[in-house]
């Protein structure tokens, strides 16, 4: 049996005046600075296909990617299960999801699930004989923890409870007052290529556990360091115009570039940043591939499993509470963030997420290809699950944001930890186990 490979890219850019999400306010566009795709890498051996499709958006909810799941299958016959969709979770593109204060863009979401098909039908037409091969290689030097213990006497106010953290993460304007952070990141680029069996390009996937740049004004549309990533892996290579270069977003929860430790230690015009690192991680998978094994007749499988989990909920004082503090506060004249603001947004957050299941169902997957596997999580989790799903296990990465999204995950012992990651909130809802549990299954599904 022939293993065969396809990929192709679809142009997503939202028009000017299209909802931003990704901050705690909605934002406009107003300029686009490059581009927006969805991208698509289609693997098939024998009966067997699968899908990767990495979109430049902040992020897809899952009734959203079920929807576009069963179109793909009308229109390719590709088993849903068998397809990862993930979003790059850069934070300057349009928007289908309500978050926070950010709202959804009802047209665009209309439009969306369309351009996503279609990427995946031409990656398919273009399906030829293939071969693969996975590396990494460690980049260290641009992912820190933004997570920090303070300062005996530092107050980090919780906006949800009322009380204090045991963590700040993001201590703007309060870097002098930090004492460390709280827990190593993953430095590790892991990623997979695909060239046709005339040793022509045809794609690379890669995976950074790096939560996003966001060095531009906002109001702007940007595929952040995952688009100057993909258009500079790909003139490393001398690839042709075919090539689809792909960068997804691992295990960065708690991560990002801004190093509060050491705040001056790159450019601070806008785009620099992202074009410096997106370059520079390139660059380092650009020298990792000259001494990658290839496998012309890899072994593909996937699997896929829900699993249950509870729901954070407001207790019923908590929630009159909030819905007081709701009913007076004129959420249309928020401009500017403080901590009385903060107490508000969680407010109607609480009101919110009053109104969800008790029971929450979350998509895990894991594809296997050749000696490589890939696991798949729907939701933004912090970088110990991606290194402990990693112990034993190369060549191995997480997409993370993948086949839904319902917000932070965090480990039992960083919600007890507090900080903003752990905020009880439609984008971080699921009870203290969730993260093991999920993990759990996930590590299941790999040993299969």
């Amino acid at each position: 049996m022939t293993f065969q490979a396809g990929a192709a890219q679809v142009d997503i850019t939202p028009p000017l005046g299209t909802l931003i999400n990704g901050d705690f306010i909605t934002h406009y566009a107003r300029f686009i600075h490059d581009p927006l795709f969805a991208k698509a890498l289609v693997l098939q051996q024998g009966d067997t296909r699968v899908a990767l499709v990495i979109v430049d958006i902040c992020a897809m909810p899952r009734d959203f990617l079920d929807a576009v799941k069963i179109r793909i299958q009308d229109e390719t016959g590709l088993l849903p299960q068998n397809v990862l969709i993930a979003s790059t979770h850069t934070h300057a593109a349009g928007s289908i999801a309500s978050l926070l204060l950010g709202a959804a863009d009802l047209p665009y979401r209309q439009k969306l699930p369309g351009l996503l098909v279609e990427s995946v039908k031409m990656a398919s037409q273009n399906l030829r004989p293939a071969k693969i091969g996975f590396g990494a290689v460690d980049v260290p030097e641009h992912v820190v923890c933004r997570r920090f213990f303070m300062k005996e006497g530092y107050v980090a106010h919780n906006p949800v409870s009322g009380g204090v953290d045991g963590v700040k993460t993001n201590p703007f304007g309060d870097e002098q007052q930090i004492d460390r952070r709280v827990v190593p990141v993953d430095p590790q680029v892991g990623f997979l290529a695909v060239k046709g069996s005339d040793d022509q390009w045809i794609s690379l996937l890669a995976n950074y556990s790096l939560h996003y740049v966001g060095d531009w004004e906002n109001g702007t549309i940007t595929a952040d360091y995952f688009g100057v990533f993909s258009n500079e892996i790909g003139r490393l290579l001398n690839a042709g115009p075919a090539f689809v270069g792909m960068m997804s977003n691992g295990t960065s929860g708690e991560a990002n570039i801004w190093d509060f430790l050491d705040p001056d230690r790159y450019p601070k015009a806008h785009f620099a940043k992202s074009d410096l690192i997106g370059k520079a991680i390139a660059g380092k998978v650009f020298e990792a591939l000259q001494t990658i094994d290839w496998q012309d007749n890899p072994v593909l499988s996937a699997q896929y499993a829900d699993v249950e989990t509870g729901v954070r909920k407001p207790s019923a004082e908590e929630l009159e509470a909030a819905t007081l503090l709701v009913a007076e506060t004129h959420y249309e004249n928020i401009q500017h963030l403080d901590m009385d603001v903060l107490r508000r947004i969680y407010a109607r957050e609480q009101v919110l997420l009053n109104d969800y299941p008790d029971i929450n169902v979350f998509p895990v997957q894991a594809i296997r290809i050749g000696d490589g596997q890939i696991g798949a999580l729907g939701g933004e989790f912090f970088a110990e699950t991606g290194l402990r799903l990693k112990e034993n296990r190369s060549p191995y990465f997480t997409i993370t944001m993948a086949n839904g999204y319902i917000g932070y995950i965090p480990p039992a012992h960083e919600i007890e930890r507090g900080g903003y990651e752990t905020w009880r909130c439609r984008t971080s809802f699921l009870e203290p186990g969730a993260e093991e549990a999920i993990r759990t299954k996930l590590a299941e599904l790999l040993e299969k």
